[in-house]
């Protein structure tokens, strides 16, 4: 059985967390929060302690039910008996008083018969037959009989009525039982094992009222007949009555026997009038009471659902914003137009849904004159669109390209953790993922783990570490800056005998900036001198505590040279990523970030891609950047072509189109025309940037600038060989004429120019101007990119005419210099009769016999002339390219030195095209 935390072991005692920690200290067992981890051993313990108090308390719920359920049931069959007799007494009382209406009506209608015979007896008088006696009796008994014939017609058809509207009554009656099945079995299965719960009063009332008038239906219809029945032995009695009257002279009249049942139509008519108000309103409660259960009740529940489900989605999206870095309120405002970065005229025009001409209108007003396919930048949209009363937010590609994918928990299976190794120079960091290759491919018994593509991955056991190869905190934080956070766990490596130096710090703080725990690897510990406890001391200074001194660090002491505790390292990095718990979906479609990219001659683009997510397979069409195409080839770090791979796994993949940039997001599309259209958008957006990219201050622009109102300050980094090249300089140009053009000079320095100048200057927009010193390192090519101008000068007069003719618009740029080829000396030869040979080797260009040289050291130029020799073994050689040794002599200098560096250069003159 596995380790649990706290709240889970309390999920399944269906205890609160704080009831289970209190028993936990009861039980002396450590645990501090609902989270805390509990091994294998405590969890036996805890249930084999609890066990029997959770049986109790199970038994005594399950009595409680059953006593519960049994009283519900007692309640339902009271409730029902009261309402059968109730319905039965109130019956019965109807029927009496029914009855006794009409005995009493009988009796009125008796008594009036024997007045009415009375009568016509007083008033007979004796007379003597007549010849027309026996016609005046025969007409008089056919009346009779046609009027008993349509008084028979008409009580059929109103019994044939009565019929019909309570057998449409008892039709209601089966509706409404039909729609309530549960009430109806309930009300007639009272001996049911479980009986229902007792019905709402509201529904009882309706029920109640509906068997009213079912009973006063059958009564009027027992009255109907009863009467019907009356009627016919009063005709039986009127037709024997008439004979008599033949014989005896007893004359009967029609009209009165009319008016006698005239009173029964009346009554029969009220009686169904009552019957109809009383069934409508019935079936209106029924109606009522059938919508508001089946679809209020519904419609309610699903409106509390569809909120629900909103208020969750709103809530993601404000987490998703906040994450991002974004205004929350901005993200969730349906009334917010989102415009992508750097978007065109006709773009932002067509997003708002207004007319172009009133964006070029606005832009114009603005003094930017812009045509509808170039780009605006974000200040210039965000104040058009507050003119005409729009909120937008400007999207930056990243943003807009990216996607946010919530799966569910179920879906989420452990993965392996990534890991980054960081730290100083010659810490050892690259002995160390050596010395842990090693151990990987000892412990896990597998083949030798390679270095074809930017990641390793080590097998411990059943368990798989990723470990990506590259090291250096700037390739962390370029990948880092692009959105790429593919790394899990950070080995810092610090060594022993050295201590916390300015790259641990800077690691330190791009590891903090990341979110990213820290693994502190304490190298060297097999030196003489090595002070693990200095370390923990100094790192203490940045954040970085150990456990054991109350910190969140894990601290391991390795040696990489001799192997020492390497596999505490891979365990604690395992126990790190326990502690994550790192989760992904591996049945989803692929997408994770590219680590790096190459192009060969023989595959074409060549990407290197870390899983994130999902199952990257042989044949799926991918989007990495600007780059698109069919996966033909997957390839895992030992060389080997594999079919799929998983979260966490790095693979070459083969088929892009083109490069792909370190750091770009990789995914997987469905159709191959999407991914097309998707890269080359970005592409488009690419080169669009490009050509609006800063241009920062050139002396060949200066005075355009001065005449277009734009500058009025000019910017200058100066860097000299010595401190007092740079006070004549400063001297100099605060002597300049600066009532149009102020000069400033941001930072001066001794030395060669540096990528921290370069990057001054373009923060800056200044112009760095070099005075026997050359750029150092990459700082040159880090100039072309940000296009920085930088400005070499060996004679202090020219600077200064330069920064003159600058002003007043007359810098003639027609000779230049050309840079060819740098060569570096490795050794130094001294040659009879000839002097000081330079052994050198070609680190950049091409170096031809005929170029100038420059000889710099330690970023200062100490002599510029010509090549006296040029020679590759024991021939003379017109040129020598990159990657190969050569001889150089040098005409009237013989203090070569190893580490010099010879730059070729050529002065051409270039036609100006103004």
């Amino acid at each position: 059985m596995a380790s649990m935390r706290v709240h889970e072991l309390a999920k399944e005692f269906d205890m609160s967390s704080a009831d289970l920690l209190d028993r936990l200290k009861d039980m002396k067992i450590p645990a501090k929060s609902h989270a805390s981890m509990l091994n294998e051993a405590y969890v036996d313990k805890i249930r084999k302690n609890l066990e029997p108090e959770i049986r109790a308390r199970a038994g005594a719920l399950a009595a409680e039910e059953e006593a519960a359920l049994k009283a519900e049931q007692e309640e339902a069959a009271r409730l029902r008996a009261e309402e059968e007799a109730a319905r039965k007494a109130a019956r019965e009382k109807e029927l009496a008083e029914r009855e006794a209406a009409r005995a009493q009506r009988e009796s009125a209608r008796a008594d009036e018969a024997d007045a009415e015979g009375e009568a016509r007896t007083v008033r007979k008088a004796p007379t003597t037959p007549s010849a027309f006696a026996s016609l005046e009796q025969q007409i008089a008994s056919e009346k009779e009989r046609v009027e008993r014939e349509r008084e028979a017609a008409r009580a059929r058809a109103r019994a044939e009525k009565a019929a019909a509207e309570v057998a449409k009554k008892r039709a209601v009656e089966e509706a409404l039982r039909r729609g309530h099945k549960k009430p109806a079995k309930a009300a007639v299965a009272p001996e049911a094992p479980k009986a229902a719960p007792a019905p709402a009063p509201a529904p009882a009332a309706r029920k109640a009222n509906f068997d009213s008038l079912l009973s006063q239906i059958e009564a009027e219809k027992q009255r109907m007949e009863a009467q019907k029945s009356a009627m016919d032995a009063a005709r039986k009695a009127g037709r024997g009555a008439g004979k008599k009257g033949k014989k005896g002279g007893h004359q009967v009249v029609p009209e009165l026997e009319v008016q006698s049942a005239t009173p029964e139509d009346r009554y029969a008519q009220m009686a169904v009038q009552a019957e109809k108000l009383q069934r409508d309103k019935v079936l209106a409660e029924a109606r009522a009471a059938v919508e508001a259960a089946n679809t209020h009740e519904g419609e309610g529940r699903r409106k509390k659902r569809k909120e629900k489900r909103e208020a969750e989605a709103r809530e993601r999206a404000e987490l998703e914003a906040i994450e991002r870095g974004l205004d929350p309120s901005l993200v969730l405002d349906d009334s917010v137009v989102e415009i992508p970065q750097g978007a065109t005229v006709a773009k932002f025009a067509e997003l708002l849904g207004v007319q172009p001409n009133d964006v070029i209108k606005r832009l114009f007003m603005l003094g930017q004159v812009l045509t509808l396919t170039q780009s605006m930048n974000d200040e210039t949209m965000e104040l058009i669109a507050d003119d005409m009363g729009r909120k937008v937010r400007v999207v930056s590609p990243e943003e807009e390209y990216a996607v946010v994918y919530n799966d569910s928990e179920a879906d989420l299976k452990p993965r392996p953790p990534v890991v980054t190794v960081m730290g100083h120079v010659d810490h050892g960091k690259t002995s160390l993922l050596d010395a842990i290759r090693h151990t990987g491919v000892v412990a896990s018994e597998a083949g030798g783990i390679t270095q074809h593509i930017g990641a390793s991955v080590v097998n411990i056991g059943d368990r798989q570490i990723t470990f990506i190869d590259t090291p250096g905190h700037e390739a962390f934080t370029a990948m880092r800056a692009r959105g790429a956070q593919v790394t899990d766990v950070i080995v810092l490596v610090v060594a022993a005998d050295d201590g916390v130096m300015p790259q641990t710090i800077e690691a330190i703080n791009h590891a903090k900036a990341a979110e990213v725990p820290i693994v502190v690897a304490v190298n060297k510990i097999d030196k003489p001198g090595a002070n693990p406890d200095r370390v923990r001391q100094e790192l203490t200074e940045y954040g970085v505590i150990p456990e054991e001194w109350g910190g969140s660090n894990m601290f391991v002491e390795v040696s990489a040279k001799k192997n020492l505790h390497i596999d505490d390292l891979l365990e604690t990095i395992i126990l790190q990523a326990d502690v994550l718990e790192l989760k992904a979906n591996p049945d989803a479609e692929a997408s994770g970030f590219v680590i790096e990219a190459n192009l060969d001659k023989g595959r074409g683009p060549v990407a290197t891609v870390l899983i994130q997510r999902g199952t990257l397979h042989t044949g799926d069409v991918v989007v990495a950047g600007t780059s698109y195409g069919r996966v033909r080839a997957l390839v895992n770090p030992h060389g080997e072509h594999v079919a799929e791979a998983r979260p966490a796994d790095p693979v070459e993949i083969l088929g892009l189109n083109s490069v792909p940039t370190a750091g770009d997001e990789f995914r997987v599309f469905e159709d191959e025309r999407d991914a097309r259209k998707l890269a080359e958008e970005r592409a488009l957006r690419a080169r669009l940037a490009a050509q609006e990219t800063k241009s920062h201050m050139s002396l060949d622009d200066l005075f355009s600038r001065i005449e277009d109102g734009k500058t009025t300050d000019l910017n200058l980094i100066v860097k000299a060989d010595v401190q007092g090249s740079i006070e004549a300089l400063r001297d100099a140009f605060d002597k300049m004429d600066q009532s149009e053009v102020r000069i400033n000079i941001v930072h001066s320095a001794v030395g060669g120019i540096t990528e921290t100048d370069v990057t001054l200057a373009a923060a800056s927009d200044a112009i760095i101007i070099g005075f026997n010193v050359r750029p150092t390192g990459k700082s040159r090519v880090q100039a072309e990119k940000e296009k920085v101008d930088i400005r070499l000068y060996r004679v202090i007069y020219q600077a200064i005419e330069d920064i003159n003719a600058a002003r007043v618009g007359l810098l003639s740029p027609d000779i230049v210099e050309e840079d060819t080829g740098i060569a570096e000396v490795r050794e130094t030869f001294k040659v009879p009769k000839v002097g000081t040979i330079a052994g050198c080797y070609i680190v950049e260009g091409e170096i031809n016999r005929d170029d100038k040289v420059r000889i710099v050291r330690d970023g200062t130029v100490i002599f510029e002339g010509t090549m006296a020799s040029l020679r590759r073994f024991k021939d003379d050689v017109k040129s020598v390219k990159q990657g190969y040794e050569c001889g150089i002599g040098i005409e009237k200098f013989q203090d070569l030195k190893v580490g010099d560096t010879i730059e070729g250069y050529q002065i051409k003159e270039v036609e100006r095209t103004e």
